[in-house]
């Protein structure tokens, strides 16, 4: 047994002791300041107990807090906890030089994931749905789960058992459950599409026995009892079989009004990169004429059925285009005002590329990957641009990943 005092907390929220060959030990669910008594074990260590606890450290949220590995940060009290995410914005953006002024990280409540993957498997004849134990293929059933909706745990039921009818014998299933006004949409990843062909019947009566909306395997819907539709902006939108939706519709709202209100007045034409299912295309059109690049075909499918039934709002013109292989250019920027991005976790190296050569002169970057983003701010700023502001956003509650709304001006 060793006793050791935290330094600080790392960028994945584990304590940090820098030891004497200069090399850091991580402890888990340690905050800096505490003295813990842990087992050493190579570059990590196994904590023990708290010797002398931080100030800062409360009681978690979860009963399955410290076996699951969806959160990793319910010992620290909100202010701080809150303060830990802005620092992880901070950081990224000073390793690459950048020192923007960066706002207070907003919060989303508990409760609040409309969306989440849970992992299914067969423990020997037995399904088990859940989530996985930290660094390991184990999962843990859940009782109670303080990040999602009640909705989605109500969903363990149907999830469990569909886990018995198609999981594989080895491996495991990903099961993508989302809260729709029509009801639980319920995506699985895992079936082989000669299974899903044998068992199509049963999965149509497992449905209809759960009561689920709509139940999808490959992106293709086996049953659709009801539309899967969310609202965005007071839109109806009809969402593609296994599309992408932000988590939370709380932290989604607070994302579409940072980049409304970055908008110039005067703007009457703006292009919305990697847009989905028109998470901010929907609300800049009540500012412009929008241009919608995706490049997922059922996502801008979407989209163009939810602006064909807009009234009182500008023009969404959209289009199918992977923009990390063909990036809209200087000279199709040209008659752009503005332009909002908003990347997978890889980033948008090469668009950022070639908006840096445009003069587009407001660009709005967010991204769910500080590190990325700020290569990507980077190379916007080396070509002239200046970062106004940029704003943690905390969808992912609990744990070490944040979203970051980003203004930049020409």
């Amino acid at each position: 047994m060793t006793e050791l005092v935290i330094d600080r907390l790392g960028h994945r929220g584990d304590g940090v002791v820098l030891q004497p060959n200069g090399k850091p030990l991580f402890v888990p669910y340690t905050l800096a300041g505490e003295t813990v008594d842990v087992e050493l074990q190579g570059s990590s260590a196994r904590l023990n107990r708290i010797v002398t606890p931080s100030p800062d450290r409360i009681e978690p949220a979860c009963r399955h807090f410290g076996t699951c590995g969806g959160c990793l940060l319910q010992h620290i009290a909100p202010s701080p906890y809150a303060d830990f995410k802005r620092q992880l914005v901070i950081d990224a953006l000073d390793d690459r030089g950048l020192s923007p002024e960066v706002g207070e990280t907003r919060v989303v409540p508990p409760h609040s994931r409309r969306r989440a993957t849970f992992a299914g498997i067969m423990a020997g004849r037995h399904p088990l749905v859940g989530f996985n134990e930290r660094a390991s293929h184990r999962l843990v059933g859940l009782e109670e789960c303080p990040v999602v909706k009640p909705q989605l745990l109500a969903a363990l039921p149907a999830l469990t058992a569909l886990t018995g009818l198609v999981a594989p014998r080895k491996g495991g299933l990903d099961l993508t459950v989302t809260l729709t006004s029509g009801g639980l949409d319920v995506s699985v990843a895992g079936i082989a599409a000669r299974d899903v062909d044998r068992l199509r019947l049963p999965l149509i009566e497992l449905a209809a026995r759960f009561d689920l909306a709509r139940l999808s395997a490959g992106g293709e819907a086996i049953v659709e009892r009801r539309p899967a539709v969310i609202t965005i902006d007071g839109l109806a939108v009809t969402l593609p079989p296994g599309g992408f939706l932000q988590a939370s519709e709380e932290a989604e709202t607070i994302m579409g009004e940072l980049v409304a209100a970055a908008i110039p007045a005067k703007a009457k034409r703006v292009a919305d990169l990697f847009s989905g299912v028109g998470t901010f295309s929907l609300r800049l059109a009540r500012l412009a004429e929008v241009l919608a690049v995706e490049g997922e075909a059922g996502a801008v499918a979407a989209l163009d059925r939810a602006a064909r039934g807009m009234t009182g709002r500008h023009r969404i013109t959209t289009e199918k285009r992977d923009l990390a292989r063909r990036p809209l250019i200087e000279k199709e920027l040209e008659k752009i005002d503005a332009v909002v991005f908003d990347p997978p976790r890889a980033g948008a190296a090469e668009q950022s590329q070639w908006l840096a050569r445009s003069k587009v002169p407001t660009i709005v970057a967010v991204s769910c990957n500080p590190a990325t983003l700020s290569r990507d701010l980077r190379t916007l700023v080396d070509g002239g641009y200046r970062i106004e502001s940029a704003t943690p956003v905390d969808q992912f509650l609990w744990s070490s990943h944040v979203e970051v709304v980003a203004v930049l001006r020409r």
